[in-house]
């Protein structure tokens, strides 16, 4: 399904331009409550003057040097941020109110030094004034289909013109830095491999996926001689995975299925899981790693790959509604190292193998996002507008200027059965 937004031009945005059907939070700066815009107004302007940055505010001369944060209209800015703090933040690029000439690099700058925006005293008053995580956004059945619906099946015609044709939606491994563009498809294949790898996946033996995705890890695996049952909850990733599949010749080694990781049947000599946890929501993760010991026979391997954020953070996100949950992951939070090894030991799992590369999913984002931007006119030409495509670089930049600062990591981690517990009833 294609979102069917209007299309300017251009990528600039003009307010009058603005759907506020589709973009009601966006069209308009919200009123903010007394005093809190004036209060993000001095916090703002002496934290961000503070950083290596270039900051302009309006009409005012510029200060500092670094990469820039040009703030066209300050008062919807900062009522925005007082209103709604970091969601008022993204959503003042997504209406055209500020700009960068390095957006990267000045959400990294940001990143990096997130414990200092706001004074301690106040970040003991968080509960006070952040938005806590709507109800609807449970990842109950229901929930995480809907979740899924708002992402995954927004177009697969989206997502192909910004990922290489692997159509992988995940960190690649590189061997060289910087990357080139045409490195991003072997990268992936490396990716897959090493998780396959781990898993022991080959000839004769039963993997499950859960998370299909487009379908590249099913692939692969089959092409080794596996057998692959894979799940998803995308319509729209099972209806092209399966077109991929069949086109490979492997459909009688692949079965793609829409069902939720809740409802699996059988044991598997191997089961995978690539970036999916993210989208579990914490509630839900004992649930999942109940799901996974369950799904592996006797003997079985579990291989990984998550996206982690330290404790602490974890624990403040977890509570809050934030700019991604709203616009771009519904229902999803980034686990931590320790959150994953506590929920494993949970399910009566343990971890042998953990390595972190965040380094690689850098790379991987900014060749995103640069395809992406380059693709500006198809994906207006899809139907998604001006707004649509200011929040999408502004989601790739934020996510790829929160590995380079190191506040996310991704990692692979190799799971079994904690045999110390004894044998499964």
């Amino acid at each position: 399904m294609t979102l069917s937004l209007p299309r300017p031009a251009d990528r600039s945005v003009e307010r009058c331009s603005i759907d506020a059907r589709a973009w009601p939070d966006v069209a308009r700066p919200p009123a903010a409550p007394f005093g809190h815009a004036a209060v993000a107004r001095r916090l703002v302007r002496r934290a961000v003057t503070a950083l290596p940055l270039h900051c302009r505010f309006g009409d005012e001369p510029p200060r500092g040097s670094g990469p820039s944060l040009t703030v066209h209209d300050p008062d919807a800015f900062f009522r925005r941020i007082g209103a709604h703090g970091l969601i008022g933040f993204g959503e003042s690029y997504m209406a055209g109110e500020w700009d960068s000439d390095d957006l990267t690099g000045l959400l990294t700058v940001l990143s990096a030094n997130v414990d200092d925006l706001v004074p301690a005293p106040l970040r003991r008053l968080r509960g006070a004034w952040v938005q806590r995580r709507p109800e609807a956004q449970l990842n109950s059945r229901a929930g995480a289909r809907q979740n899924v619906h708002r992402h995954y099946d927004l177009s697969n015609e989206l997502f192909a013109l910004f990922l290489d044709e692997t159509l992988s939606y995940s960190s690649g491994v590189f061997t060289a830095f910087p990357a080139r563009p045409e490195s991003l498809p072997a990268a992936q294949h490396r990716k897959i491999d090493r998780l396959l790898d781990l898993a022991c996946v080959g000839p004769g033996k039963s993997l499950l996926e859960i998370g299909t995705g487009w379908g590249e890890l099913a692939l692969r695996a089959a092409a080794r001689g596996a057998r692959v049952t894979t799940v998803t909850l995308s319509a729209e990733q099972q209806h092209l995975a399966r077109r991929r599949i069949a086109a490979a010749g492997l459909a009688d080694r692949v079965d793609v299925e829409l069902r939720d990781y809740r409802d699996l049947e059988g044991r598997y000599d191997a089961v995978v899981s690539v970036e999916m946890i993210e989208a579990v929501g914490r509630d839900f993760w004992p649930t999942y790693f109940a799901a996974l010991r369950d799904a592996v026979a006797p003997g079985g391997r579990i291989a990984l790959q998550a996206i982690t954020m330290g404790h602490e953070q974890m624990l403040h996100t977890s509570r809050t509604h934030t700019w991604i949950s709203k616009y771009i992951f519904p229902g999803g939070l980034i686990p931590s190292r320790e959150a994953i090894e506590a929920h494993s030991a949970g399910a009566g799992l343990r971890i042998v193998s953990d390595q972190g590369y965040g380094d690689h999913y850098a790379q991987t984002l900014s060749l995103w996002r640069e395809r992406f931007t380059e693709q500006a006119g198809a994906v207006a030409a899809l139907g998604f507008d001006a707004t649509f495509r200011r929040m999408w670089e502004f989601y790739l930049a934020y996510s790829e200027a929160g590995f380079r600062a190191r506040y996310l990591d991704v990692r692979q981690l190799l799971l079994t059965e904690d045999v110390s517990l004894g044998a499964r009833a």
